[in-house]
């Protein structure tokens, strides 16, 4: 019989990492949306950013609606409801940057007919349903909108390269920015069962992210950051070579 020691060990390293990550990064956005309610607004041109409650993991996280091109990244249903699209170009993909991230893609395809895409790779988590089409790293998904390979966490982990205000990168995962701070790996005890391999692979993928041309990142947990995101991504990288 296992003994019970390293996994009591686990457990608490996993409830002392997630205390170290609760305050503020993680509770102040929850209070944030609770009170304030924020909206949708414009974060680049043509690039709408909102914030939600995830209703199953209950914490706040990010959708993204690049409006020119009709795609939605990651997204829940904004606060404003589905109404807010009316009048405006019309949703025609919903792209996950992993296929976690699904959301309510469902509800956008219902109600604006949207295809729901994801990395191939990523495709065995809807094989019961719904309707997803596969894309490949390098693919472009539409115009200004390129699928990039991170293919650390998992192999279908996905980053996006928008051509739209100065450029911007969108991440999956791997790299977040809760509470508007500093940028961060997600926690490790969500990584897996070698962090630190992962994190190293993480890194390499933002090194190739360096050769493109981009000044924001915008994230799926945390608050995009609109100026200077290339230099900070940089900086990561240097700091964890």
């Amino acid at each position: 019989m296992l003994s019970p020691v390293p996994l009591v060990r686990r457990v608490r390293s996993i409830g002392h990492e997630a205390i170290r990550y609760g305050w503020p990064r993680w509770l102040w956005p929850l209070l944030r949306e609770v009170t304030e309610k924020p909206g949708i607004r414009e974060v680049l041109p043509g690039v709408h950013h909102w914030t939600r409650v995830h209703p199953r993991i209950r914490a706040v996280v990010s959708s993204y609606y690049v409006e020119p091109v009709g795609v939605l990244i990651d997204p829940l249903v904004p606060r404003e409801g589905l109404e807010w699209f009316e009048g405006r170009r019309r949703p025609e993909q919903v792209v996950m940057t992993i296929r976690h991230h699904l959301r309510d893609g469902e509800r956008f395809a219902e109600a604006f007919g949207c295809e729901l895409r994801c990395h191939a790779d990523g495709l065995h988590e809807f094989a019961g349903g719904p309707d997803v089409r596969g894309f490949h790293f390098g693919e472009v998904l539409a115009p200004g909108v390129r699928a990039l390979e991170v293919d650390a966490i998992s192999p279908d982990e996905t980053a996006l390269h928008l051509e739209y205000g100065g450029g911007a990168i969108a991440f999956a995962d791997g790299l977040i920015r809760p509470g508007g701070g500093p940028l961060r790996f997600v926690p490790d005890f969500l990584i897996g069962d070698d962090p630190e391999r992962v994190k190293r692979e993480l890194t390499s993928a933002f090194d190739r992210l360096l050769a493109l041309e981009f000044d924001a990142l915008l994230f799926a947990h945390g608050a995009p950051l609109l100026g200077g995101g290339k230099r900070s991504l940089r900086e990561f990288v240097a700091a964890r070579g």
